[in-house]
């Protein structure tokens, strides 16, 4: 069984980091994504600058209310445990604050995730 291991990075600053340990301990592969949780939209006010229809890219400018959210299918369980492993090395126990939140689902099915070169 497959597995898509998602990491709410909470410091930005240290995706470069966490990529960098990901790779070591065997993803094959990382895809990044801006995000906020509810907790830092709220905290960083309701902006009234916003167009009537704001993308969310107008939602996010603020720095401070951002974070990464990186995501990888892995092939096995021991390929999950090494990146959790990895990650609390780079970032710290993550039931401490501000260090993010990580959580592993299994996959049923995977196209895609061994290509191979195109004739």
């Amino acid at each position: 069984m497959s597995y898509l291991v998602v990491f709410v990075l909470d410091d930005p600053e240290r995706c470069g980091d966490i990529l960098d340990a990901w790779e070591m301990a065997g993803a094959p592969g990382v895809t990044i994504l801006d995000s906020s949780g509810l907790g830092r939209v709220r905290q960083a006010g309701i902006r009234d600058d916003l167009p009537l229809m704001p993308s969310l890219s107008d939602l996010f400018r603020r720095q401070e209310a951002r974070h990464r959210t990186l995501f990888s299918v892995v092939k096995d369980q021991s390929q999950v445990d090494a990146i959790a492993e990895a990650t609390q090395a780079v970032i710290g126990e993550l039931d401490q604050a501000h260090t993010g939140l990580l959580f592993v689902v299994p996959v049923i099915q995977v196209f895609g995730l061994h290509k191979r070169e195109s004739d």
